[in-house]
């Protein structure tokens, strides 16, 4: 099924606790969707349903080779709840992990997870939301005793938990950490909104995170009757995609949960409610750090009805009539003065509790008038007169060109993903058909359809009860709710006009002159990748891989990115995106994406540690086009100052919204924290922003662009012969650049802070009880000591699991602590390694005492073996899937033209990290984990600092 998810919907997977569809447990025995379908089911998947009512998918797949994804989806969430349990869906998926028949001792289970090299987070992990709750492990590896341990662990999750009350007091605490986490001004403003817009329905009343004096009083009974209630094999599905042999597979399902039964009565679904008759209606919600934003939605009843061709047909319809809008929308946003930031128009069910259409506004908070006038209007523009043709046509071109590139690369969809894609298809009761039949069903869709037929279902998208107006702000806005409904009344007495018709654009940069001449090859065998030099300078890399079916990477670099700026002088990468949208001299981004409708090709601008790049990921048919767009931005850039302003607008809005929470604060400063203060790791502050101009952004990159040595590399699913011609027809012809200079130290270096005798403090403008605690060493850059570099990985791997043993499951403290290890391939001795964790203030010291504890035992005892096992086979198993994906390759290979060292570090990553022993775990942190070097930070609620006595503060 293709449509268009809810934004607000989209931004709550940020919070952990996903959204989606209630799934409703069926009258009859549970079947697969396609039972009731006239859509065809992926044939590659083998879709049954064991006698207990339990469903089970899977699906042959070596998208990784040799590793296997299992998804166990319970049709329970936050919506069973009872008003007492409010919560506790969530908590007893914590539960799940913390003691069962087989594994009874609280943490065991993840262990036994990482014995097998599954990373706790990455691998092993869990969601609950409104109507279901999902288990997801990622196993690295395909063998029996991962497959059968790992389905060993589901069933006990299935049927088997112990739901110990002195277990659930000592998790209790994590939840509470994690009910922080999740506590943001934008949390507190999707909660308002669907209050509003479900007026009387019970979703807005039950969030998964559920209330906190529930979570901290409730007792073991109450999560027992959720699961005795709702953990029953009629409500789950078991989705096993990897590298396998499905008979085999089936048969392990049946023998390990065909005997699993209920126990006790089934529980019921609730009753959700009824879609109230409304007309116009408004709401403000001020919430302080939230950004300005604006909705005007249009509900209705939920369509319940089973997935069918016929309603297919007509969701495509209504994803082509709101991509009409859209484009429109995206184009004001481009405008010199535009009226929003961004804005977007979704449809969709939610939650199947009602039907939702509606546009989301992105507004500057002096320009929410304009903002809230601009997207009523063109609504209304868009119902009265529809859509054109053209319009249409070329919505049908993109769709086309997205579905064929689906439907080529089938045969190497990610395993993970897929696995995620079938148990996701239940949230909506959809049919899970191939993309080769959705290809088919969209041509034969699109082949005679008229923009007339597209307008009268743009007409009926926004029929429903409304306009519900939701406006949220940092600040109250002078009038009220009354001042809303005064602008939307005065917008919506306006007059529309047809909108005009675009003008007919041609891409202008389709060459470049005589193609280039290779003037020196050289093969990497044992890497399988190829080096070239042409005769104007040009390097280029490729590597040829079938890692994904018709997927191609491409990355051209040059100058020298962060390395080449000043120290002193804030950065202006905060506003790269500026550069892609400005467009080239000849045509705008606009144009540019309208003159090539149809093609796949990206252009995305960024600034590393030694270079500035752009890249693109395409497909075989358009790598010519994806070149040619690169080529252009490097030779040819347009440096428009309205896309400059645009990025300068968005990054005005920021501050507050950073400042807002502890992890706000620490994802915006941290960066420049451990470079000492360095500018170009500082996030800028609002005066900073506000004297920028697009003169400084060219400035800093128009003579890289101009005068640099330029590498290109190409990465995916293409010859290495195509890929040369491809190239020598673009970069190859043009002016002549330089060779690169030797290898030497950067212009500027990067230095890490000098030990605090005391943490720094930095402050917070949210709750009272959220902090966060960090403590970082300086080591060394990764040259230097290569295989030291990957101790210290092991090593903050190891802290990572002291961490979690100590302050989630003995004391139970924090939801994630963590650790890690960082090691520079540019600055010379710049490294460093750290730890942190969330807690209410009054905890934070308590942090800084266990982890001195930590270091002072790895200083003197080498780790155990069962920690270094733990330790060590998930990164090695990270390793190696990562070695499967192209992205890897790209990254792997981007400066190797210049820096061979490269190639070794590729060469030598696996084999180094399994040579590491326990004792040089032992003595990396006798050299690095000391008490004279570390540095350490506290980020606290600034209203309980400036109670407290004066101390170091570091201010931003």
């Amino acid at each position: 099924m293709i449509e268009l998810k809810r934004a607000a919907l989209a931004a709550l997977a940020a919070f952990g606790l996903a959204t989606s569809a209630l799934a409703q447990t069926p009258a009859v025995a549970p079947q697969w969707p396609q039972a009731h379908s006239d859509l065809k089911a992926d044939a590659s998947i083998r879709f049954g349903v064991l006698a207990n009512g339990m469903r089970y998918a899977i699906m042959r797949n070596a998208t990784p080779p040799g590793q296997v994804s299992m998804r166990l989806r319970f049709d329970v969430g936050s919506l069973m709840e009872r008003d007492d349990q409010q919560g506790l869906a969530h908590f007893l998926e914590h539960m799940a992990f913390n003691g069962s028949t087989n594994v009874p001792t609280r943490g065991d289970m993840v262990k036994d997870l990482e014995r097998l090299g599954l990373a706790f987070g990455a691998d092993t992990n869990a969601g609950t939301d409104f109507a279901n709750t999902t288990y997801k492990f990622d196993l690295p590896k395909s063998d029996d005793q991962s497959v059968d341990t790992s389905l060993m662990l589901l069933r006990e999750i299935a049927g088997n938990l112990s739901l110990d009350q002195a277990a659930m007091d000592q998790e209790r605490g994590v939840i509470l950490s994690e009910e922080r986490l999740r506590d943001t001004p934008s949390f507190r403003i999707a909660k308002q909104q669907y209050a509003f817009t479900m007026d009387g329905q019970r979703p807005p009343q039950r969030w998964p995170i559920g209330l906190v004096p529930v979570i901290q009083g409730a007792k073991a009974d109450l999560i027992a009757d959720i699961y005795h209630h709702y953990y029953r094999p009629e409500r789950a599905t078991l989705v096993i995609v990897g590298d396998i042999d499905p008979d085999a597979i089936e048969a392990k399902i049946k023998a390990r949960f065909g005997d699993w039964q209920g126990k006790g009565p089934a529980g019921a679904d609730p009753d959700l409610g009824k879609v109230a008759t409304r007309g116009a209606d408004f709401k403000l919600a001020v919430e302080a750090g939230s950004p300005t934003s604006l909705e005007l939605a249009w509900v209705s009843p939920p369509d319940l009805s089973p997935d069918s061709l016929a309603k297919e047909k007509r969701e495509l319809i209504e994803r082509l009539a709101l991509e009409v809008v859209n484009r429109r929308l995206a184009t004001l946003a481009r405008e010199t003065t535009p009226p929003f930031i961004s804005a977007g128009a979704f449809h969709g069910d939610q939650l199947r509790a009602e039907q939702v259409t509606g546009v989301l506004v992105n507004a500057q908070p002096d320009h929410w008038k304009d903002a809230l006038a601009t997207a009523e209007t063109e609504v209304r523009r868009a119902v009265q007169f529809g859509v054109r043709p053209d319009e249409l046509q070329r919505e049908i071109a993109e769709n086309d060109a997205a579905l064929k590139l689906a439907a080529a690369s089938a045969g190497t969809r990610r395993t993970p993903a897929m696995a995620d894609e079938i148990a996701g298809t239940l949230d909506e009761q959809d049919v899970e058909t191939s993309p080769a039949d959705d290809l088919a069903l969209f041509e034969a869709t699109a082949k005679d359809l008229t923009a007339a037929q597209v307008s009268e279902t743009l007409k009926g998208l926004f029929a429903g009860e409304g306009p519900l107006v939701f406006m949220s702000a940092p600040t109250e806005v002078d009038g009220g709710v009354g001042a809303v409904r005064t602008a939307f009344e005065a917008a919506r007495a306006t007059p529309v006009t047809a909108p005009d018709a675009p003008r007919q654009v041609d891409w202008p940069y389709s060459s470049f002159g005589p193609a280039g001449k290779v003037a020196d090859r050289k093969d990497v065998n044992d890497l399988d990748a190829v080096f070239i030099r042409f005769d104007n300078g040009v390097r280029l890399t490729v590597k040829s891989t079938k890692f994904r079916e018709d997927q191609i990477l491409v990355q051209v670099r040059f100058g020298d990115g962060l390395a080449g700026m000043a120290p002193d002088r804030q950065t202006i990468t905060w506003a790269g995106g500026a550069f892609s949208e400005g467009g080239l001299r000849q045509i705008s981004a606009d144009d540019s994406e309208r003159a090539l409708a149809g093609m796949v090709y990206g252009v995305n601008f960024g600034a590393a540690a030694d270079a500035f790049q752009l890249s693109g990921v395409t497909r075989q048919a358009d790598l010519a086009t994806q070149l040619q767009v690169l080529a252009a931005y490097v030779a040819d850039p347009g440096w428009r100052p309205e896309a400059f302003q645009r990025m300068k607008t968005y990054g005005l809005t920021l501050q507050e919204q950073y400042e807002a929470t502890d992890t706000g604060v620490l994802s915006r400063d941290l960066g420049g924290l451990l470079h000492a203060g360095d500018r170009r790791w500082t996030f800028p502050s609002r005066d900073d922003i506000g004297a920028e101009t697009g003169d400084e952004l060219r400035a800093v990159v128009g003579p890289a662009l101009a005068n640099a040595p330029l590498e290109v590399v190409v990465v995916g699913d293409i010859t290495v012969d195509k890929a040369i011609a491809a190239v020598a027809d673009t970069f190859g012809a043009l002016p002549t650049r330089p060779d690169p200079a030797p290898m030497s130290a950067p212009a500027h270096g990067a230095s890490f802070p000098g030990p605090t005798a005391s943490p720094i403090i930095e402050t917070h403008t949210g709750r009272a009880d959220q902090g966060v605690a960090l403590e970082a060493w300086p080591t060394t850059d990764y040259w230097t000591d290569p295989q030291g570099s990957r101790v210290n990985a092991i090593l903050g791997r190891v802290m990572q699991l002291r961490l979690t043993d100590t302050l989630r499951l003995k004391e139970g403290v924090t939801y994630s602590p963590g650790a890690g290890a960082v090691s520079s391939q540019v600055f010379p001795r710049y490294g460093y390694l750290d730890a942190y964790m969330e807690a209410p203030p009054p905890k934070l010291d308590g942090f800084f005492v266990d982890l001195a504890q930590i270091a002072t035992d790895l200083r003197t005892t080498a780790p155990s073996a069962d920690e270094m096992e733990r330790a060590k086979k998930p990164a090695i198993e990270a390793l190696e899937k990562a070695t499967a994906t192209n992205e890897y390759w790209l990254e792997g290979l981007s400066g190797a033209a210049a820096d061979p060292r490269r190639l070794d570090a590729l060469r030598s990553a696996e084999a180094g990290l399994e040579r590491v022993s326990a004792d040089d775990v032992r003595k990396a942190a006798a050299t690095w984990l000391r008490d004279d070097t570390a540095w350490k930070l506290e980020i606290k609620p600034k209203t309980a600092v400036a109670a407290a006595e004066p101390t170091a503060t570091a201010s931003h």
